[in-house]
Formats: structure tokens, sequence, C-alpha cells
């Protein structure tokens, strides 16, 4: 007769106690639309075609309060 191998199974979280790996940065849309115009932080507030994405895209992307209290844009947080 044979010998039967069988492997034994180890159970549970084998990473049980080690330091979560931090997440991959990625970048908002509110970013993205910043390096695509070629703007920096200093530059955000006086863009008239960031101003208009910023409105059409309040309530749907991440926009930096500080620059919508700026241009006293007003976005829903319910929604």
């Amino acid at each position: 007769m044979g010998r039967e191998f069988t492997q034994v199974r180890k159970r549970g979280n084998r990473n049980w106690g080690k330091p979560m790996q931090a997440a991959a940065k990625i970048p908002t849309e509110f970013e993205e639309q910043i390096k695509k115009l070629g703007l920096t932080h200093e530059s955000c507030a006086a863009s008239e075609t960031l101003r208009l994405w910023c409105e059409r895209n309040k309530d749907r992307c991440y926009v930096p309060e500080w620059l919508l209290k700026h241009w006293a844009i007003v976005a829903r947080p319910d929604l």
C-alpha cells in the first residue's frame, strides 16, 4: 500500500499581528484637473477654468473647502 500524503491546512489569518501595508496613493479628480491645467496651489483661485470645473463637480468630486469658500460655492454634503 502506498503512503498517502496530505497537506495540513493551517487555519486563521496568517497576517494576524503584522502591521497593515500602506494603501497606494491615488490622486483625486481635483488633483488630476490641477495637473492637467498646469496650476499650482497658489494659482488655483485665479483660474476661471478650474472654477467652472468645481461648480460642475462640487457635489460629485472632492474640492478643497478653502477654494469653495473663496469662490462662494455651496456644496451639498448629502448628495
